[in-house]
């Protein structure tokens, strides 16, 4: 894959924005915790970033099948790489504010809901169907890369010479993946149908509801999505104070970010190869692994076992996004699919600021150990609810990826398995 040059421009995007995002994601929880040594006020930050990301995403969907995306996503990574640099700036000077670093992450949030909609399609655009399993999986694998390498860089920095150098080192990625992007440039015939703007903009949202509404694996997917990925806001939140006050430091939150990345680099490897004949029912299944690493901080009491169950939650997690990625594109016509991408993320994200600011309450209310049990065990119970809805059970793989599964020995199919799936 990495030969095609289009999608190698478009790997080492995403490449140097997730290597930023893992960085940061660290530097920003030691940089709130240095300042005020307040729970509430990280998670007011952190909320601070997702509301615009959640509040904007549909507007981003529709601008992305409207407008050339990869110039929509350069004008998104331009901005976010001036709003970490000005957060930099006052972090290393000494004068951050919450309320300033609320509002330069606000901004930071409102530019990744114009650049998170456009990557599915984006995608799409530049790699042939019978090879976007592959080619989502290799993006996993070095977003997982960044999760193992970022957080220990940013830990490096955390503790040598502080967090806002860190943070300067993401403005830098956002800045390069604008770059990369910038050297792709779809032909014009593979630009989305909607790019001459002859539809209003509630109309193309209106189109991509009534897209997503009529696929019962879509909504009940991206629902479980909303509610698992907000009990995961909650460990996000806690699990630098119980590293910080129980397990010996920000040393030991990296080990875990480190464990959870060296788990996605695994998923990632084995979705490259996997073909199952019912993918939404597998990735289901690997998704309810997620799970694990709030369970395990909830009864930590040394570091290895916390860091074994963030490895099997990335693992978990990596199967899943590929599979549901390569479901996606094939499923959903190219014209809609940013549209569509984006009340998937809007869904996926709705939940994460409400889990981000009830985090310290909740610990304070209930205490941090019994928070993250009963966010866990409820996490555990949401992954596995869509399984309850026929049409995750039963999709079928496409005949792409059974030619695949094929091509790699003999295996025998069923008169079953050639009916294709069916469209609402």
């Amino acid at each position: 894959m990495l030969r095609v040059r289009r999608y190698r421009w478009f790997f080492l995007a995403q490449l140097s924005s997730c290597f930023g995002d893992f960085m940061v994601a660290p530097a920003l929880a030691f940089a709130v915790l240095g300042m005020s040594g307040s729970v509430g006020d990280l998670g007011l930050v952190l909320a601070a970033r997702t509301v615009p990301l959640v509040a904007l995403m549909l507007v981003g969907g529709a601008l992305a099948d409207r407008l050339p995306r990869y110039a929509v996503m350069v004008g998104a990574d331009v901005t976010r790489a001036l709003v970490q640099a000005a957060t930099a700036v006052l972090v290393l000077a000494g004068h951050a504010q919450v309320g300033q670093l609320m509002a330069l992450q606000a901004v930071h949030g409102a530019a990744s809901a114009l650049f998170v909609p456009a990557v599915s399609g984006l995608l799409q655009q530049t790699v042939p169907e019978g090879q976007r399993q592959e080619a989502n999986a290799l993006l996993g694998i070095q977003r997982s890369a960044a999760q193992i390498a970022a957080p220990l860089l940013a830990t490096l920095f955390v503790v040598t010479a502080g967090a806002g150098w860190a943070i300067a080192v993401d403005a830098l990625s956002f800045a390069i993946s604008a770059l990369c992007l910038a050297r792709l440039r779809p032909a014009r015939a593979a630009e989305p149908v909607a790019a001459r703007g002859t539809r209003r903009l509630l109309s193309d949202l209106h189109d991509g509801w009534r897209e997503f509404r009529s696929r019962a694996w879509v909504w009940s997917l991206i629902g479980a999505a909303s509610l698992t990925n907000g009990c995961y806001a909650v460990f996000t939140v806690l699990g630098p104070e119980v590293s910080e006050r129980a397990l010996g430091g920000p040393g030991a939150w990296g080990a875990v970010l480190t464990g959870f990345g060296a788990g996605a680099v695994s998923g990632g490897a084995v979705a490259l190869y996997i073909r199952p004949r019912r993918p939404l029912r597998f990735a289901v299944l690997a998704a309810s692994l997620f799970a694990a690493p709030t369970l395990g901080m909830a009864w930590a009491t040394s570091v290895p076992p916390v860091v074994v169950a963030a490895f099997v939650g990335g693992l978990g997690l990596m199967v899943f996004n590929p599979l549901w990625e390569t479901v996606l594109q094939r499923e959903v016509p190219a014209a809609s699919l940013s549209k569509v991408s984006a009340y998937e993320w809007l869904g996926s994200y709705a939940m994460l600021p409400l889990g981000q600011a009830l985090a310290g309450p909740a610990a304070g209310l209930w205490g941090t150990r019994d928070t993250l049990l009963a966010v866990g065990l409820a996490h555990l119970v949401l992954a596995v609810a869509p399984l309850a809805v026929r049409d995750v059970r039963e999709m079928r793989d496409g005949p792409a990826e059974r030619d695949t599964r094929e091509a790699r020995g003999p295996v025998a199919v069923s008169e079953e398995q050639s009916v294709n799936v069916r469209k609402d």
